[in-house]
This record gives C-alpha cells, sequence and structure tokens, in this order.
C-alpha cells in the first residue's frame, strides 16, 4: 500500500511504455530513490487536516480501465485524467463518492477515448471539508524491443552468430536511457528468461535463468554501467498458454526490461528472485 502524504517536489512528465497492467509506480516527493512528482494538497477550510490518499499498485487494472485508491477523510469527489505515451487525454472524469466513509475503497473507472497506451494517470480527492489531495501515477518500467537470441538445444552459451542482434538491443537500452534520463532516475536493466513446456519444469526453470544470465554478463562485459539482474522464469510466465510438452517458439523469449523496481511478470506460484551480476 502506497500513503500519499502532504509534500510537494519537482513536476515532470513522464511518458513510458507499460508492460503489465501492474506496471505503475506512485511517483512521490517523498525520500527515496527515482523521480519525483508534485503533489497537490490543501486542508478544508474549517482547518481540518488535509487527506491522505492510499493507493495499492496491485488493484490498478488497466484492461479494465479501474484503480482502487481509499481517503483518510470522508471523501465527495474524485477526478480522474488518464494521458498516454504521445501525450492524448485519453479521459477526465469526476466521480462523486459522498456518502462513503472515511477509508473506505472507492473504485475508480474510466472510459478511455482510444486504446492508446496509458503512460500516466493523475487522481484528485476531495473531501467534505473541502479539502483536497493529489497523485501522479506514472510508468516505472519500460520494456526493450528486441530479436531473439537463438541458443543451442541444452546450451546457455552465446554463439558468434547472435552477437549482433545484443549489439542492436545494447544500442536501443542506451537510446532508451538517454530518453528517459530525467525520468528513471538509476535503474535496473531486468534479463528474464522464459521457456516453453517441452521438457521438465524443473529442468526449464533452470535452462532460462543460465540462458538469461549470460544475456545479463554479455551487456555488462560490453558496457553498460548501470545494474543488471537477470532471473529464469521457466515455463511459469507463458506468453501464449499451452499444454505440456508444447513446442512453442513464442514462449521461448527473453524479456529486457528497464526499471526502478522490480518488474511484476505474469507467472503462476512462482517467486522471482533477482539476481545481480557484475561482469
Amino acid at each position: 500500500m502506497v500513503v500519499l502524504r502532504r509534500t510537494a517536489g519537482p513536476h515532470r512528465r513522464a511518458g513510458l511504455a507499460l508492460t503489465s497492467a501492474a506496471a505503475l509506480s506512485v511517483l512521490t516527493a517523498l525520500s527515496g530513490p527515482g523521480p519525483t512528482e508534485k503533489i497537490a494538497c490543501a486542508a478544508g477550510p474549517r482547518a481540518t487536516p488535509a487527506p491522505q490518499i492510499q493507493i495499492d499498485k496491485s488493484k490498478i487494472d488497466l484492461p479494465n480501465h479501474r484503480l482502487e485508491m481509499r481517503l483518510s477523510l470522508p471523501p465527495a469527489e474524485v477526478q480522474i485524467k488518464v494521458t498516454a505515451d504521445s501525450g492524448e487525454e485519453l479521459a477526465d472524469e469526476r466521480h462523486d463518492f459522498t456518502g462513503q466513509a472515511a477509508g473506505s475503497p472507492l473504485v475508480v473507472t474510466w472510459k478511455p477515448s482510444s486504446d492508446a497506451v496509458v503512460a500516466r494517470i493523475e487522481i484528485t480527492a476531495h473531501d467534505i471539508a473541502g479539502g483536497f489531495a493529489g497523485v501522479a501515477i506514472t510508468a516505472w518500467s519500460v520494456s526493450i524491443p528486441h530479436e531473439e537470441v537463438v541458443f543451442k538445444t541444452d546450451s546457455s552459451e552465446i554463439m558468434e552468430s547472435e552477437r549482433p542482434k545484443l549489439e542492436a538491443s545494447l544500442q536501443l537500452i542506451g537510446a532508451a536511457l538517454a530518453k528517459h534520463k530525467d525520468e528513471f532516475g538509476r535503474p535496473t536493466l531486468f534479463i528474464a528468461g522464459h521457456t516453453d513446456t517441452v521438457g521438465a519444469t524443473a529442468y526449464n526453470f533452470k535452462l532460462s535463468q543460465a540462458r538469461a544470465q549470460s544475456i545479463a554478463r554479455w551487456f555488462k562485459s560490453h558496457g553498460l554501467r548501470i545494474p543488471v539482474a537477470y532471473e529464469g522464469f521457466g515455463e511459469a510466465s507463458l506468453a501464449v498458454k499451452t499444454a505440456d510438452n508444447v513446442d512453442e517458439p513464442r514462449n521461448r523469449r527473453v524479456d529486457y526490461i528497464l526499471s526502478i523496481e522490480e518488474p511484476i511478470l505474469r507467472a503462476t506460484g512462482f517467486r522471482p528472485s533477482w539476481k545481480r551480476t557484475s561482469q
């Protein structure tokens, strides 16, 4: 749960591609790593304290255009503004929550004007005493498009023929870092390896981890100066759902994700343990 208090800080606009419905971070001016957002906040006319907003990132549902929030004082109106990566305004709506108790869950929805990727959500919540608080929710990660590296069967060694693909990806990573340097702070490159469902689950996990590690080490050894972390997901996060022992090329992949937090990937019953590499 993220609690927003009465604070202020520099205002920056962020526009990053999302990797999943949960790939959002609430940026505040509280101390800590990463960028900050200006938070509007004021007490009511009767000198009541300014309200506080709570937003649970796990309950931000982009596909269904809804999120859940709480206000520390009895709420009145909540305004939501949604902006696309291009700067297009997708929604600007107001919802009346008068009569709800302080701290009760408030489900805020919106109807987007297009299917453009959401880059920013602004929430302004008013309480019945006339106070208000505002928060900006922005994408916290960007996925790097790339051509998949091909490995030999049962191998995690990077073949010479595959190096141009990694060189091209390294350039794209550098470009993304330069483009978003004022928004990211100091991100980490997360390398996530995946397999299809052919073979034993435990073996697939170890193989995907070894391949992710090889790619992570390649990036570090070729000049990438930001932290690099890797993890294998095996068949726990399939891009295409299949039965067991199905040869599906789209599931044999690696994700490259720049993020200031550990990314949330689609997985069932698996808790990733990201490993850092120094070489």
